[in-house]
């Protein structure tokens, strides 16, 4: 994993000579890839309507026939708005199903109302300028759960801290050609209430990428490796990998993808992805995102 990321930050930072005002247009067609975030952010005054939706799992024990090879099932669901304050920055508010389970059956945190906002401090240059994008992301993550009496329940919510986690991220990006994409990422999340033994922060690092197919379908995959002293001596935890399609219809991108990870937001699927690509579980999931001129 050490050396995919080495090589894909290589081939970003290679290249480019700086100095040109002209910047590349669209790296990646949205602002975020299947799991993780892109460098790029809304224009000014723009309005991102989102919905992000996670089936069950399609093969292993919980999937197959039986549950319509997991579209019968729900793991998690997200509705999002996000506005672009200016063309480099933009906020936003989601609220998402959350959850999923540890490998010790211990519930996550669910009933996610969260807010982030995304700074893109470096625009990729044409024909001179800075060889890649770079953005910095923030998510600050509240659950709002019932409270549950249990010492050793993530939902016992003895102080209102608890039913907080946060995540920041630095990504950097290069378009390489009119075909071709490719990021990396490392980013840091807190939770103030973990299992026992766990840490309250894990160190992230990812990977993404995008391949045009045409004007209307390109193809995206993402990965996220998540890094603590509690998932290297545990058994059952994952990094989140995800494949997909996307289709740019003009007034809004569609997305049909395929991973293993059963959450949507950055607090929830980095610390607590315990599905494996090797038993089936992966699951079908879509994103559709409608923009609005305000």
């Amino acid at each position: 994993m050490k050396r995919i990321l080495i090589l894909t930050c290589v081939a970003l930072l290679g290249g480019l000579p700086m100095g040109a005002q002209d910047y590349v247009f669209q790296t990646f067609k949205d602002t975020r890839v299947i799991n993780t975030h892109s460098t790029e952010t809304l224009k000014q005054r723009r309005l991102d309507i989102r919905i992000g939706h996670r089936f069950g799992d399609i093969a292993g024990d919980r999937g197959g026939f039986s549950t319509f090879y997991g579209l019968e099932n729900a793991s998690d669901v997200l509705f999002a708005g996000e506005y672009g304050i200016t063309d480099d920055l933009m906020i936003g508010i989601s609220r998402a199903k959350g959850g999923g389970t540890l490998p010790d059956g211990i519930r996550g945190l669910d009933q996610l109302v969260s807010f982030m906002g995304k700074y893109r401090l470096i625009k990729q240059g044409k024909d001179g300028g800075s060889p890649l994008s770079l953005a910095v992301y923030g998510l600050a993550s509240m659950s709002a759960a019932e409270k549950v009496e249990g010492v050793d329940l993530l939902q016992s919510f003895e102080k209102f801290a608890y039913r907080l986690a946060y995540h920041g991220q630095v990504i950097v990006a290069r378009k390489f050609s009119s075909k071709f994409s490719l990021q990396a990422s490392g980013g840091l999340t807190y939770r103030n209430l973990v299992p026992f033994g766990d840490d309250n922060a894990v160190i992230s690092i990812g990977t993404a990428g995008r391949i045009q197919l045409s004007k209307v379908y390109g193809l995206i995959f993402d990965a996220t490796f998540p890094f603590s002293e509690f998932r290297a001596d545990t058994d059952g935890f994952y990094p989140a990998i995800g494949f997909g399609l996307e289709i740019d219809t003009g007034g809004h991108v569609f997305q049909i993808n395929v991973t293993n990870t059963t959450q949507i937001m950055e607090t929830d699927y980095i610390p607590y992805s315990t599905s494996n690509w090797g038993d089936g579980q992966y699951r079908l999931g879509f994103t559709i995102s409608r923009q609005f001129n305000l």
